[in-house]
């Protein structure tokens, strides 16, 4: 299965070398057909520049914005930038907090009938890393008040693999960082697979999170629900 995966990013020079480079020896490793996209956002310190250096060793290309417009949008405009022939489409973070070497088994899930594979912290094998109780509790509380929209136990998560069929017709409208909640509320995916992984924080960089982004995932979930009730949210 071919696939394209989009890497957002924003002064992530510290680390998105090691990144594209585990990432290539994982697909090379696993005999996997996969596209790295990174959308920079203008990073200050060159982010951008190095992809482009990278692109003509590893299986990567950039995607330039002319400012910081956003996690979510970044993700979107990957997608579209994406090469026709990627049968799925992801996303996952630039500070190693996802781990690369969970992809060929959300690949798989994706060839055996899945129509979304989530890399999940809340399922057995999963769990993370170096988070103080404050942060664990703010992701629990988040998963808590999205639960009714889906099935999935790991809402929040921002790592994930979806068949682009399954976006056809469906419009993402994205508040903040969430992608994967519109994703995993709207898309026509049919059956999901969680796959386990151990989040483990950044290494380098700044965290996104920060009492602005909670507030725009609320009310990325009130217009959620909107639309719940209004019964235009369909599988």
């Amino acid at each position: 299965m071919k696939f394209s995966l989009v890497v957002p990013t924003y002064n992530e020079a510290g680390g998105i070398e090691q990144l594209i480079q585990a990432l290539a020896a994982v697909f090379e490793e696993n005999g996997l057909d996969g596209e790295i996209v990174v959308v920079d956002d203008n990073s200050p310190d060159g982010t951008g520049a190095i992809v482009d250096r990278l692109a003509v060793r590893y299986p990567v290309k950039c995607v330039h914005r002319p400012g910081k417009l956003g996690l979510s949008s970044g993700v979107i405009d990957g997608w579209k930038a994406a090469r026709p022939e990627s049968e799925a489409l992801g996303a996952m973070d630039a500070d190693f907090s996802h781990d690369p070497k969970v992809i060929p088994a959300m690949v798989r899930a994706l060839e055996s009938g899945y129509g979304l594979a989530v890399g999940s912290r809340y399922v057995p094998g999963g769990g993370i890393s170096n988070w103080p109780k404050r942060r664990k509790i703010t992701s629990l509380v988040a998963i808590v008040l999205a639960k009714p929209l889906t099935r999935i136990r790991d809402i929040t998560s921002g790592f994930f693999l979806v068949k682009r069929a399954a976006l056809d017709g469906v419009e993402l409208d994205p508040i903040g960082f969430k992608i994967g909640l519109e994703v995993f509320a709207k898309a026509h995916y049919g059956k999901a697979a969680e796959i386990p992984y151990v989040f483990t924080d950044r290494i380098a960089g700044t965290s996104k999170l920060n009492q602005g982004e909670i507030v725009n995932y609320l009310r990325q979930l009130g217009r959620i629900y909107r639309l719940k009730l209004a019964g235009s949210l369909r599988r």
